[in-house]
């Protein structure tokens, strides 16, 4: 059974480069938990999190020869227009 401290250490570290793949772990971790189940809850907002990361990049941090923020990927989901 997944907790709230799972789901956050799963996060902790995320950068743009992994978010998604985070996203898909996070996705497993709550599945089948019921709605109201804290891991869930923190699962949703952690999923949402992972997203706004990997489409918006990273705001903060040092980085080399870039102009912040950097540019990550965009989310496209199946069946959205381009």
């Amino acid at each position: 059974m997944s907790t709230v401290e799972d789901i956050r250490a799963l996060i902790g570290p995320a950068t743009p480069h992994f978010a998604l793949q985070i996203l898909d772990r996070v996705a497993q971790l709550i599945e089948g938990l019921p709605p109201g189940d804290p891991a869930r809850i923190e699962g949703e907002r952690a999923i949402a999190r992972l997203e706004r990361l990997a489409k918006d990049g990273q705001g903060s941090g040092h980085v080399q020869e870039h102009e912040l923020p950097l540019p990550s990927l965009s989310l496209h989901h199946a069946g959205d227009a381009e």
